[in-house]
């Protein structure tokens, strides 16, 4: 029945939203999620000893993107698939290693646990939402009817499996949030951030008004830093790459295959009487509308032809973005806009303007005589975007030219070589090539340009060619013989979520972690193509060495001491100046006073910016009371509270039940969150799809 038909398109999306624990693999899959499907084939991976075969995720690929569509309406672009994967790739390991705890803690769902929520006093929102009426009311008897009806089976057992994950979360949710809980004084300090609202005075000793020639320090002062924070100059497992990168990109042959069938297309509809509009509706990637440009809104080679033609031409094959199209011209109509169309010359600026006006009046000169004017552009103009195509600039309107060579261009007449116009970037000499008050009805068929399957086969072929070949040649005399470009990426740790200049990719990451020093990958795909690289370099996890980072060190060390100069000068301002804030420049004249807006402890600070000392310090100050030298990033602060208004007891009691609640619920959220973490850390994970998914 249609009710139940709805509750079953409802319950994909129930089993998606429900319980934080399960949302990411929900997004996958609403079935039994450890059954394996079909037969076994290859393991692309394993968790804790449990395989994943390449089916079985291809499986929940298929399903996740199938999702995905019913959600967005669109498919996944291919530049983010490699992302998505990995998404799906981690919704299926924490649902696996949640299935473990599951089974650790001991926690199932009876059928009649799942039967009393089902037909309990109070439904789930997602069944009861098909059986609510006009007036809000939820029709008891309507849904136990569509409950029973035998035609609606398929559907109750995705409703039951439904409601056994979201118990299966909530008796799990239970036992891992047993310990979370929030404390009156958590309460208090979230009240005080959202109502507390402070005025403050301050004086800053900035650190950069310290010259850096006023500190002294010698080899042991950096010694001492070095020894003492030692976890400022740790350093993680790292690994540099050298990569070649094989961009897929239409070939000549997709750019013809294009191009003939437009041509296939025009022939055809410029010797049919057939409506337009159906060859659009076959033949056009874009969809079916007409539309009423302006002259700068047509593709050039359009706006060529369309002044000059008459109503019901078909004009093509043109270029159009990246591809090719056909336009029907249905007339015109009357514009408020003006445009024009215009090539010129640029003598640019050289400090002598004398010296400028004379090349730019020979040129003009010359040009009169008859020179022409597109071989001059190319020969003389310095704006380098035009002077290849002769000067033109294409149709533009008011607003997009400083003013002297819009005037120019606006004013002048069509095909009249203007005398040298100046404005800020040199001498212009301009020549208006077309003038348009219209609009152009059209319709059109477009095409884009896209590498063809058989463009993409070749250019993996040379990237997997490559890979053999490098790995028996060696990766950089390989490349020079290929004539490739070899590019290298700066460190990157096991953590990195993207490689630095090839961009976001795990599997590269992974691979690069797993194998040795100069070892040559296989092909892998990045959104741009495919990539082959080399492990260039290997760095063990440990401490730098002092040499290396001694210059790093000198900075910090300066800083510090800047800090404790700082930290000096402002507690002797406090002891010269009083409460009188305004005498501080007597006595240190780099020094900044200032009145902050309204702030509370926390957020930014108007004047200030984020200092959380700053704030922490003001809400304990009592009004008009100088605080101690405060430690702020840029320095040292003295800070007077002027204006703060009082904590009210009665708003307090009223809201500490909401900011309970709320803060129980950031506190849980983020348990889970570590908890997800920590089980993943602690797992046996083999990931190995980078050796299915190469293409």
């Amino acid at each position: 029945m249609a009710m139940m038909a709805k509750m079953r398109n409802l319950a994909p999306a129930f089993i998606i939203a429900v319980g934080g624990l399960f949302v990411l693999f929900m997004v996958i899959s609403d079935s039994n999620v450890l059954e394996v499907l079909g037969a076994r084939t290859n393991n692309i991976g394993s968790v804790n000893g449990r395989d994943i075969t390449y089916q079985e995720f291809s499986n929940y690929m298929d399903r996740a993107i199938e999702n995905q569509k019913a959600q967005t309406g669109q498919d996944i672009n291919e530049d983010n698939m490699d992302y998505f994967r990995d998404q799906v790739w981690d919704a299926l390991v924490t649902q696996i290693l949640t299935e473990e705890q599951l089974k650790k803690f001991g926690i199932v769902i009876s059928d009649d646990e799942i039967r009393s929520v089902i037909l309990g006093e109070n439904p789930p929102d997602f069944l009861k939402s098909s059986f609510i009426d006009s007036l809000g009311n939820f029709n008891r008897e309507m849904y136990e009817t569509a409950l029973f009806d035998a035609r609606n089976k398929e559907a109750l057992v995705q409703a039951e499996e439904a409601v056994r994950q979201q118990l299966l979360s909530q008796k799990l949710q239970s036992i891992l949030f047993a310990t979370v809980n929030v404390s009156e004084a958590e309460i208090n300090r979230k009240f005080i951030e959202q109502n507390i609202r402070m005025t403050a005075e301050f004086v800053l000793v900035d650190l950069n008004t310290i010259p850096d020639e006023e500190i002294k320090y010698d080899d042991n002062d950096l010694r001492n830093y070095y020894n003492q924070n030692p976890e400022q100059f740790s350093l993680k497992d790292q690994r540099k790459v050298k990569y070649v990168t094989f961009k897929i990109a239409p070939s000549n042959r997709d750019s013809n295959m294009v191009l003939q069938s437009i041509q296939n297309v025009y022939d055809r509809a410029v010797n049919d009487t057939a409506d337009f509009k159906t060859y659009v509706d076959i033949y056009s990637e874009a969809p079916y509308s007409r539309d009423t440009l302006t002259i700068n809104q047509l593709p050039a080679d359009v706006s060529k032809i369309i002044e000059n033609s008459n109503q019901g031409t078909i004009i093509g094959p043109v270029k159009v973005g990246n591809g090719y199209g056909i336009f029907k011209y249905f007339g015109s109509v009357q514009s408020t806009e003006s445009f024009v169309r215009a090539s010129h010359i640029l003598i640019p600026s050289t400090g002598d303007d004398v010296k400028d006006l004379a090349e730019a009046n020979k040129i003009h000169g010359e040009l009169i005589k008859g020179a022409d004017f597109a071989d001059y552009a190319k020969k003389y103009s310095q704006d380098p975007g035009s002077a290849k195509n002769g000067g033109d600039l294409g149709w533009f309107g008011k607003g997009q030219m400083v003013k002297e060579f819009e005037d120019a261009s606006f004013n002048g007449a069509v095909n009249v070589i203007q005398k040298p116009v100046k404005s800020s970037y040199g001498y212009h000499i301009i020549k208006v090539t077309g003038k348009s008050n219209k609009k152009y009805i059209v319709e059109k068929i477009s095409n884009e340009i896209k590498p063809s399957a058989m463009t993409r086969d070749e250019i993996y072929n040379k990237a997997n060619d490559f890979a053999y070949l490098s790995d028996k040649n060696g990766f950089d005399k390989e490349a020079e013989t290929l004539q490739y470009q070899v590019q290298e990426s700066t460190p990157f740790n096991e953590d990195a979520t993207a490689v630095p200049g090839i961009g976001y990719n795990k599997s590269i990451i992974r691979y690069a972690f797993e194998n040795g020093l100069n070892t040559v990958s296989p092909v892998f795909k990045i959104p741009s193509g495919y990539v082959v690289f080399m492990i260039s370099e290997a760095t063990k996890a440990g401490v730098k060495k002092f040499d290396d980072v001694k210059e790093e060190i000198k900075s910090l060390v300066i800083k510090e001491k800047k800090y404790e100069k700082a930290k000096s000068i402002a507690l002797d301002l406090k002891g010269k100046i009083g409460s009188d804030f305004s005498k501080a420049l007597t006595y240190y004249p780099k020094a900044r006073i200032d009145t902050t807006g309204e702030f509370t402890t926390s957020g930014s600070i108007p004047k200030v910016g984020m200092e959380y000392n700053f704030s922490a310090s003001a809400y304990s100050l009592p009004l008009n009371q100088v605080s101690e030298p405060i430690k702020g990033f840029r320095g040292y602060f003295l800070v007077k509270v002027i204006k703060k208004n009082e904590f009210d007891n009665r708003l307090y009691e009223a809201q500490r039940t909401m900011l309970r609640d709320n803060l129980l619920q950031e506190k849980k959220s983020t348990f889970l969150n570590q908890w997800l973490v920590k089980i993943k850390e602690d797992a046996d994970i083999v990931d190995k799809r980078y050796m299915f998914f190469g293409r």
